[in-house]
């Protein structure tokens, strides 16, 4: 066996899973032995085409069993998976494939326009079209796939190499791209099988896209390890959510605060048949009292965690039976991962004092993509820097109180404000801006900019979403624009954004 990675799991599977399926989408099932038949023709077909080990194959589409096809099919030949985010505006992607350095693009129908203006400028010299017919520029995805013959293959990949990069929001404006091993992945996966305990029996509904770490390594791939069930959902909508965890007989689902909360206020909530729930995971942020006691009601407990593109993503787990006891905690570290709270010397502190949290284990990435500097400055000893605020309480259960990086989650979705902030700044009327995050009852929150104009000048909020729109993601783009006169600074020139936040917070909800 030359290929130690993720690439050979579902070949591995077919004899174990012989007529299982291993994936459900739309009105289709496709079972153990199929899926590994069409992963060897794409990884041939994708061979023949000129993919070889380190090259870099992106995605951009939604949920799709040829997501999970594609994944398989590059880490079969070595190379390396980027998948994109589909809300990203046409100069995101443009960047991410070019710092990348992907030479190949699969891409869906309805995201064809903005992959051709993203690609175009960029070293993509191939791409792949899901749902959607060929053009004299664009192969069709299941011509692709048939044209691959069953040869197996077997190429030398081992755990230390590079499998996926995963680009997250830059706390400087310019996305890195986090490179998770073949080892990162596979860890990960353990610890999610301990943790949560993953059956070959799971069926896991996945509503949140797979291009994001967690819905794709929490739950697609360790039910797919384990030979379990993965049921695709294109797009999140409540009311198909329940009526397929009732029709299916879901086991395992993974969503964001929002979506829970988004389920349990849906008409058919209390007509939906749950009982075959048994795992409950939310990441992103603290899900409120009244969301646990409303699952509570109906016998589910929820395993809420702590965690991040660089950790694959798990860092932390809550045991179920602790969600109300330990309300607001994120856990305790997973089984195979190390979790500590320092203090600005790196020295451990006590039991309820504030510190940084960092992480460490077979689960961490190493390094980001072509950037040096900032895989020096992420690391100490070998620990990573989250960047997060937490403490640990007595019973090592760890709550995360701050974020250093200034990061907004909205709706499951990262957003840096220094990123918004530069593009905002390329409005001249503009003197200073700070982007923060305030509460919103359906995302958690959403980014509001605050904005200083130069002497004399004068600008609508509006013509500063219009100059992102385009420019940066829907979902980065303030919900809000406020203006004053100046921001309050320390000292040594920093925007204060924790007066900013509390002021702002607490006067928009008057309103």
């Amino acid at each position: 066996m030359h290929n130690q990675g993720i690439g050979p799991w579902v070949s591995r599977r077919r004899d174990r899973s012989l007529g299982d399926i291993a994936i459900t989408f739309r009105d289709e099932r496709i079972r153990y032995e199929e899926l590994a038949d069409r992963i060897t023709r794409l990884a041939n077909a994708l061979s023949d085409r000129g993919v070889r080990a380190g090259d870099r194959v992106a995605y951009l589409g939604n949920n799709h069993p040829s997501f999970l096809e594609t994944l398989f099919a590059t880490a079969t030949l070595g190379a390396i998976f980027v998948p994109l985010n589909t809300r990203l505006a046409a100069p995101e992607v443009e960047f991410a494939l070019e710092d990348s350095g992907s030479t190949t693009l699969v891409l869906h129908e309805d995201l064809r326009d903005l992959a051709r203006a993203g690609s175009w400028p960029t070293g993509v010299v191939r791409r792949i079209v899901v749902d959607g017919p060929a053009d004299s520029a664009v192969e069709q995805y299941d011509a692709v796939l048939a044209s691959g013959d069953l040869t197996a293959r077997d190429e030398p990949v081992t755990l230390d190499d590079p499998a996926i990069i995963l680009y997250t929001s830059g706390t400087t404006g310019h996305p890195k791209g986090a490179v998770l091993t073949h080892g990162n992945i596979t860890w990960n996966c353990f610890n999610a099988l301990v943790d949560y305990g993953v059956t070959v029996n799971e069926r896991v509904l996945l509503i949140s896209p797979l291009f994001h770490v967690a819905a794709l390594s929490m739950g697609a791939l360790p039910v797919l390890l384990q030979g379990g069930a993965v049921i695709l959902h294109e797009k999140f909508d409540p009311g198909a959510v329940l009526a397929t965890i009732e029709s299916e007989r879901i086991t395992m689902l993974s969503g964001v605060p929002t979506t829970f909360q988004m389920l349990q206020e849906h008409p058919a909530w209390d007509s939906t048949d749950i009982s075959s729930l048994e795992h409950l995971t939310c990441g992103g942020s603290t899900m409120p009292e009244r969301m646990l006691q409303a699952y509570e009601e109906r016998g589910l407990a929820f395993s809420c965690g702590y965690g991040m593109t660089e950790t694959a993503p798990g860092a932390t787990a809550m045991p179920p039976r602790a969600s109300l006891a330990k309300m607001g905690s994120s856990g305790v570290p997973h089984f195979f991962t190390d979790v500590k709270i320092v203090d600005d010397q790196g020295r451990t502190v006590a039991p309820g004092e504030v510190g940084e949290i960092w992480v460490k284990g077979p689960n961490v990435i190493r390094e980001y993509w072509r950037r040096p500097e900032a895989t020096a400055a992420a690391f100490v000893d070998g620990w990573f820097r989250s960047g997060d605020l937490g403490h640990v309480d007595e019973d090592g259960y760890i709550f995360i109180s701050d974020r250093i990086k200034d990061m907004i989650i909205s709706g499951g979705e990262n957003i840096y404000s220094a990123e918004v902030e530069g593009r905002i700044m390329e409005i001249p009327e503009i003197a200073a801006v700070a982007l923060i995050g305030i509460p919103d009852p359906k995302w958690g929150e959403v980014p509001l900019a605050i904005v200083a104009l130069k002497p004399g000048e004068t600008l609508e909020a509006d013509a500063v979403t219009r100059h992102l729109s385009g420019r940066l993601a829907r979902y980065k783009i303030p919900k809000q624009v406020v203006f004053v006169d100046e921001l309050p600074r320390t000292a040594s020139g920093k925007v204060r954004k924790a007066d900013l936040r509390t002021r702002f917070a607490d006067e928009l909800a008057s309103r």
